[in-house]
C-alpha cells in the first residue's frame, strides 16, 4: 500500500502550500525532494511513485511561488533564498518523519539541488545522505567553453531585468516561471563568483556544506547545458567530507532525450542510478 495524502504545510511567516507525499506502508528511508526553478512539485510524481514502489517514502517540496503555493511573486511580493532556507524547508521537513532506524535524505533537481546541499548544510545532523539530478552549482567556469564565456553576462542581466520588471517572466525567455527578483539576485550571485548566500541572513551556507559527513550522489544527463558535468563537480567540491559518487545517464538509459527535463517523464534510469549507493 502506498499513501498518497498531500501534507498542508504552512511556513511561519504564513506561507500556504501542500507537500505532496507517496509513503509505502513500512517505508526504508525518507527523501524530501526540491524542484527545479519554476516547477510544480506535481511534475516530480512519477519519480516520486518509483522511489515508493521500492519501498522509499518521497516528499515533494512546493517552491515558494509555484503550483499549490499561496504567494506569487510581484512587484509587492519578493523572496529569496533566505526564505526558502529558513521559512519554507524547515515546515516541509517538520512534516518528514525521521527515527535512527530510517534514514532521512535530501535531494534535488537542478537549483532544488543547490539549496538541498545548502539546507543539509544548516542541519547536518538530520541528513546523512544527498541525491542530486541535473544539478551543479552555476558558476560560469564549471561550464564548458564558449557558452561558459557568455554566462556572466547572463547573470548580470538577468536581476536587471527581473527588477525592472518587478518579476522575471522566465517562461518567455525559456528559463524557469514567473520567477522573484530576490531570488534571482541571490541565484546569479552564485554564477559570478562561485558563493553560496542568502541575502538576509548571516549563516556562512559555504561553511555548513563543508561541515557536512555521509554520501552525496549524483546523476547528470549526458547531454544536459544547462547542468554539465563540471557544474556538478564544483557542486560536490563544495562537500568535501561527503563520499561522493557521480554516474552520467545516457539516452540509451533514459529511453529518452538525455538533457534537464526529459527524465521526469521515464525516471526508472534515475533512480536505479540513486538506489545503486543505497542498496
Amino acid at each position: 500500500m502506498i499513501d498518497a495524502s498531500p501534507l498542508p504545510v504552512q511556513a511561519e511567516d504564513g506561507h500556504r502550500f501542500e507537500l505532496l507525499a507517496r509513503v509505502p506502508t513500512q517505508p526504508r528511508a525518507h527523501l524530501l525532494w526540491l524542484p527545479a526553478l519554476g516547477v510544480a512539485a506535481r511534475h516530480y510524481l512519477p519519480f516520486a511513485e518509483a522511489f515508493a514502489a521500492r519501498g522509499i517514502a518521497v516528499y515533494l517540496h512546493e517552491w515558494r511561488g509555484n503550483g499549490s503555493s499561496s504567494l506569487r511573486p510581484s512587484r509587492t511580493q519578493d523572496w529569496g533564498y533566505r526564505e526558502i532556507l529558513a521559512q519554507d524547508l524547515p515546515a516541509s521537513l517538520a512534516n518528514v518523519p525521521g527515527d535512527a532506524d530510517t534514514p532521512l535524505i535530501i535531494g534535488g533537481h537542478s537549483l532544488g539541488g543547490q539549496l538541498a546541499c545548502c539546507f543539509a548544510g544548516l542541519h547536518p545532523r538530520r541528513f546523512a545522505r544527498v541525491w542530486l539530478v541535473a544539478s551543479g552549482t552555476p558558476y560560469w567556469r564549471t561550464f564548458p567553453a564558449p557558452r561558459g564565456w557568455t554566462l556572466p553576462l547572463v547573470y548580470r542581466f538577468l536581476p536587471w531585468l527581473a527588477q525592472r520588471q518587478g518579476v522575471l517572466h522566465g517562461r518567455k525567455l525559456g528559463f524557469g516561471g514567473t520567477e522573484a527578483r530576490g531570488l534571482i539576485r541571490d541565484w546569479s550571485r552564485v554564477g559570478l563568483n562561485n558563493h553560496y548566500a542568502a541575502a538576509g541572513m548571516a549563516t556562512d551556507l559555504e561553511a555548513g556544506m563543508r561541515e557536512l559527513r555521509g554520501q552525496a550522489t549524483a546523476v547528470v544527463m549526458d547531454h544536459d547545458w544547462l547542468a554539465p558535468t563540471g557544474s556538478m563537480q564544483g557542486l560536490l567540491a563544495k562537500m568535501p567530507g561527503m563520499r561522493a559518487q557521480l554516474s552520467v545517464v545516457s539516452a540509451q538509459m533514459l529511453g529518452a532525450r538525455a538533457d534537464h527535463f526529459a527524465w521526469m517523464k521515464t525516471p526508472e534510469a534515475v533512480v536505479e542510478q540513486l538506489l545503486r549507493s543505497f542498496e
